[in-house]
C-alpha cells in the first residue's frame, strides 16, 4: 500500500510513521508512507503558501497554487483526501474501505483551512475525525494512516487481533486482563481462568454487549438492534441473576 501526505509538517508524519506499527510495516515492504513538503512549490524567498481570507476575518487560508503544483507534481495515488473538520465522519467502516486500496492521499489542512477551490477541484474526498478543531490536519492524517494500515494483511503480528477489536461488529470490545489473578482484593473472572474456551466465548461476547449498551447505545441502533443470539445470550444473564 502507497500513501501520500502532504503538509507544511513532513517531519511529522515521517518521524511517528518510523515508530511502532508503522515503522515495522515501512521495513517489512507492506506500506510506503512517503510526506510531500507544500512549501516545496512555493515561488517567492520565503517559500509562502498561505494568505488572508477574500472578504476579510481571522487567520490565514493555504493558496491554491503551491497546493495544486505539489500534488499534480507528485501524480499521488488516488483518492485524495482533505483532513477537514467539515467531511465525514471517519470510523472503523471508512478505515476497512480505505485498507482494501492499493493506496491513498492525504492533504493536511491549516490555519483557518485552505482556498475553496482545492476543496472543490483538486480532492476527490473529504474526512473529519471528529467534532473538534486541531490545528493542523496533521494528527488526524496519522489517525487515519494507522487506523488503515493495521487492517491490512500481514501488519499486525496476530491477525485475530483485528476481528476481536471494538467496532468491528459495532460493539465495544469486552474487558481484558492479565496477571496477577488478584489485584488489591479484585480477582479476575473465573470464566477467564477455566480453560473452556467456548465459556470464554461467550463471557466475552456477553460483555462486550453489555459494555456497548451501557457505553454507546448509539451502536446498537446504528447495527439495527441486537440479533436473536445476542437477546437470548442477555436473557440468559438475567435469569442467573434471579
Amino acid at each position: 500500500m502507497k500513501i501520500s501526505v502532504f503538509t507544511i509538517f513532513p517531519e511529522m508524519i515521517d518521524g511517528y510513521t518510523s515508530q511502532s506499527i508503522l515503522g515495522r510495516s515501512k521495513d517489512a515492504g507492506l506500506i510506503e508512507v512517503t510526506s510531500h513538503d507544500l512549501r516545496d512549490q512555493a515561488d517567492d524567498p520565503h517559500r509562502t503558501i498561505d494568505d488572508s481570507p477574500f472578504g476579510g476575518g481571522p487567520g490565514m487560508v493555504l493558496m491554491s497554487e503551491p497546493v495544486f503544483k505539489c500534488v499534480e507534481t507528485v501524480n499521488p495515488p488516488r483518492p485524495l483526501i482533505l483532513l477537514s473538520p467539515s467531511g465525514r465522519k471517519f470510523d472503523h467502516l471508512t478505515a476497512t474501505e480505505l485498507s482494501e486500496l492499493e493506496g491513498f492521499s492525504l492533504l493536511c489542512g491549516r490555519y483557518e483551512g485552505v482556498d475553496e477551490r482545492i476543496r472543490k477541484n483538486l480532492c476527490d474526498d473529504e474526512i473529519s475525525i471528529g467534532d473538534y478543531v486541531l490545528a493542523g490536519g496533521e494528527l488526524a492524517a496519522l489517525v487515519v494512516i494507522e487506523a488503515v494500515v493495521r487492517l491490512r494483511q500481514g501488519v499486525l503480528g496476530n491477525e485475530d487481533s483485528k476481528n476481536e477489536e471494538s467496532f468491528v461488529e459495532d460493539l465495544l470490545e469486552h474487558p481484558h486482563y492479565t496477571r496477577p489473578a488478584e489485584f488489591r482484593g479484585e480477582k479476575v473472572p473465573s470464566t477467564l481462568l477455566s480453560g473452556n474456551h467456548e465459556e470464554i466465548r461467550r463471557w466475552r461476547k456477553i460483555q462486550s454487549l453489555l459494555t456497548t449498551i451501557r457505553k454507546r447505545p448509539d451502536l446498537i441502533d446504528k447495527r439495527g438492534g441486537l440479533t436473536l443470539e445476542e437477546k437470548e445470550l442477555l436473557q440468559d444473564v438475567e435469569k442467573h441473576k434471579e
